[in-house]
């Protein structure tokens, strides 16, 4: 499945008001931004607001970036997104992901994330409606799972991650699967306020044991994890600055063998992001 180069990642895209999420997406992609991803949350009808975003587009594609596989049994998933593959013209990526021990204790099970996800695809595999490799890919981080996701799906989504990790994410898949991180971006030039702004999105998740040991295993330290995020860490993790700079951070992912590069502009204040949506589009050339 074609990703394109860039794409958007959005909350904004899921929950703000249906006409306006609809208007919006068409004129994102009229823009040529060739993926529009939104997150699966806590749960809810993914599958209906992928059809919601595919229906007011032309080109892109729509992922769910990404599903708990506890929230969405694998059934459903399948069926619903054969549905929207064959009526949207096979434009429908799905996103999938293992969450965390909270999440596998909700369902009732113990958490056992590398056997958990690999029996996950195994029933979208022995579905009636199968969904092929190519229509998934999977929120990896550690490399076990990186090597699941290589095997069994079309490749990875990482979150919170640097060009480096990128590039030790292609040279341990080879060539081949895709690999398509998530990247937050603030069009901010001033230093305090663009990690400012950084840090209220994504301090919250420093504190997070999965995502605080991915971080730990790109080389930060467990001071850079404290009080929202060192300097060096949101510099890190977080592009800031004009076009330009968020463009140098694109290509750092792309030279070091990124297929695909989403784009979550944080620190924007409340709405959708419209302006600065408009202003990055040159990156989609």
């Amino acid at each position: 499945m074609q990703l394109g180069s860039t794409g958007i990642w959005s909350i904004e895209l899921r929950m703000a008001d249906p006409h306006e999420i609809a208007d919006t997406a068409a004129e994102l992609d009229e823009l040529g931004w060739g993926t529009l991803w939104f997150p699966g949350l806590g749960g809810g009808d993914v599958l209906a607001d992928s059809e919601r975003l595919l229906r007011a587009t032309r080109r892109a594609t729509v992922a769910i970036g990404v599903a708990s596989m506890w929230r969405h049994p694998a059934g459903e998933m399948a069926a619903g997104h054969a549905r929207l593959q064959e009526t949207y013209g096979g434009r429908h990526m799905l996103g999938l992901g293992v969450s965390d021990p909270a999440a596998a204790r909700a369902a009732g099970h113990p958490y056992r994330p590398l056997a958990d996800m690999a029996r996950y695809l195994d029933d979208l595999d022995r579905a009636p409606a199968p969904v092929a490799a190519a229509d998934r890919l999977m929120a990896a981080l550690g490399p076990r799972m990186t090597e699941l996701a290589g095997r069994r799906t079309a490749g990875v989504h990482p979150f919170m991650v640097t060009p480096d990790y990128t590039a030790a994410a292609r040279k341990q898949l080879g060539d081949g699967p895709l690999i398509a991180p998530y990247q937050a971006v603030v069009l901010e030039r001033d230093p305090a306020t663009a990690r400012a702004s950084a840090r209220d999105f994504l301090g919250i998740f420093l504190g997070m044991h999965h995502y605080a040991q991915s971080l730990l295993r790109q080389g930060f330290t467990e001071q850079d994890l404290a009080a929202g995020g060192s300097d060096r860490l949101i510099d890190s993790v977080v592009a800031w600055g004009d076009v330009e700079a968020i463009g140098a951070r694109l290509r750092a992912h792309h030279q070091a063998g990124a297929d695909h590069v989403c784009l979550h502009v944080v620190g924007a204040g409340p709405g959708m992001p419209l302006p600065q949506w408009r202003e990055l589009a040159v990156l989609t050339a």
